[in-house]
């Protein structure tokens, strides 16, 4: 099957020579206009007609979000931007088709909810939500092929591409339609949860903690959440518990936009504006946002917020180039800077990355992934993260960006609702010798439970700190 590569990739355009200009904002778009740039991370599939057949089915179903909704997230990036809001955007590096079911999907819902509510409580900034679900099906990955059993097979590209099986991963078109409507289910169960009352701030302490292993972070949770019940006893009291807010919630979908035939084929033209209405919010990977690039083509053209990650190779100079090309109306709320340098990096590379933004005028919000560059081997071969890493580049971040001038809008976590054993570290103190017990990750480690909450309260004490900081800063001025 290696030799199906040529035919795909000369349609998406990845055997053009990669002398092409840097793009000009300027120029005209198109929905496929994309398909004329070099192009990297695409399945090679044996069967380019067949793929073409799926495609032209997912074109004619439905939207699973709407203009409005992604309308509104953007208005809410703006203010994260603005130092008004603060992101939360979690949840599983890749999602697999097994885990659409119930039980998954509310605890990955549930955790979102738990960890916003942590940092609203401690911080008393708003918080938007953006769970790497119903769509985060696809990876990138460093090689097209790995040897498995001595022999060369395809990489496991995520459940929209190909199978965890060694024997199943021939890319196959099919799985892009499964990718749909394991996204639409989803979707439509999150829904069913929000206007079922499950998010309502009235049945916090029914938000179970099953899976919750420190004590101490079981105890500190508890106590927030006895104390936001007191506070809605006394509203109920004086006839002041009708507010929205307070019996639902936001809860927007994101993924990383990577296989642009499946996205061109999710994008509409509403109003004279082209959205992507699969998600409300996708990104660009670190190892797809080349400016002369098809991803970056293709993303410049739709009008949903995007972000790009940032890695520690990233340029500041074609960052700046970057930024102007993807946001060039100087749209606020458009752009979202993730960046995934490695607590070890951030004091020195993420200046220069900031001082470019500021001079291109483009407005972003910038936010910290503190997983990926904190990602590390064990003897024992297990990828992992440590939880210690992940918080220190949190506040090198929140430092860098107050140093600067610039304004620290949020995080980007990889995380899950369950209690797997996939990061060391954090409250519950899980060592390297006990990844073994529930390792189930089919790309990268994911916080647990645990380690989700854990993260969230130091989030809120380090919000906390600053806010404060800021109120005496300006009595003093």
């Amino acid at each position: 099957f290696a030799g199906s590569i040529s035919g795909i990739n000369a349609e998406y355009g990845a055997n053009r020579p990669n002398k092409q200009p840097l793009m000009d904002p300027a120029k005209l778009w198109s929905l496929s206009s994309w398909r004329s740039f070099p192009i990297k991370q695409q399945p090679e599939y044996p069967d380019t007609d067949a793929v073409e057949k799926i495609l032209k089915k997912i074109r004619t179903l439905p939207p699973m979000v709407s203009h409005t909704e992604i309308d509104i997230l953007k208005q809410q990036l703006a203010e994260c931007g603005d130092g008004k809001r603060f992101l939360l955007q979690g949840g599983d590096c890749a999602e697999r088709f097994l885990d659409c079911n119930p039980t998954s999907i509310s605890n990955k819902f549930k955790i979102l909810l738990q960890m916003s509510l942590v940092v609203i409580w401690g911080s008393k900034v708003p918080v938007t939500r953006i769970a790497r679900m119903a769509g985060q099906f696809a990876k990138p990955r460093t090689s097209p092929y790995e040897t498995v059993d001595g022999k060369e097979v395809f990489s496991y590209k995520g459940d929209n591409v190909n199978g965890l099986d060694p024997k199943d991963r021939i890319p196959n078109p099919q799985r892009l339609l499964e990718a749909y409507f394991h996204s639409a289910a989803t979707l439509n169960y999150m829904r069913s949860m929000i206007t079922g009352g499950v998010a309502s701030l009235f049945h916090a302490g029914s938000w179970k903690l099953d899976a919750v292993l420190s004590d101490h972070t079981r105890s500190e949770y508890e106590e927030v959440v006895a104390r936001i019940l007191d506070g809605l006893d006394f509203l109920s009291a004086i006839g002041a518990d009708d507010a929205p807010s307070l019996k639902s919630v936001d809860m927007f979908t994101s993924h990383e936009g990577l296989l642009l035939n499946y996205e061109e084929a999710l994008t509409k033209e509403v109003a004279g504006k082209y959205y992507n209405l699969g998600a409300h919010f996708l990104w660009v990977g670190d190892r797809t946002r080349q400016l002369d690039g098809a991803h970056v083509e293709y993303f410049r053209g739709i009008t949903n917020p995007i972000g790009i990650k940032v890695g520690p190779t990233s340029n500041p100079t074609e960052l700046q180039e970057l930024v102007k090309v993807l946001n060039p109306n100087k749209e606020k709320g458009r752009l979202t800077l993730i960046t995934r340098l490695g607590a070890s990096k951030v004091k020195e590379a993420l200046p220069p990355l900031i001082r470019a933004v500021k001079e291109s005028g483009i407005p972003v919000v910038w936010v910290s992934d503190p997983c990926h560059g904190n990602t590390e081997n064990t003897a024992q071969g297990f990828k992992t993260r440590n939880f210690t890493n992940i918080v220190q580049e949190v506040l090198n971040t929140m430092t860098v960006h107050e140093q600067n001038g610039s304004v620290f809008g949020g995080v980007h976590l990889e995380l899950t609702g369950d209690d797997v054993t996939e990061c060391i570290g954090g409250s519950s103190e899980l060592a390297a010798s006990e990844l073994h017990k529930k390792y189930e990750t089919s790309c990268d480690p994911r916080l647990n439970y645990t380690q989700s909450l854990d993260i969230a309260f130091n989030i809120s004490k380090i919000l906390k700190a600053n806010h404060g900081e800021k109120i005496k800063n300006q009595n003093r001025v």
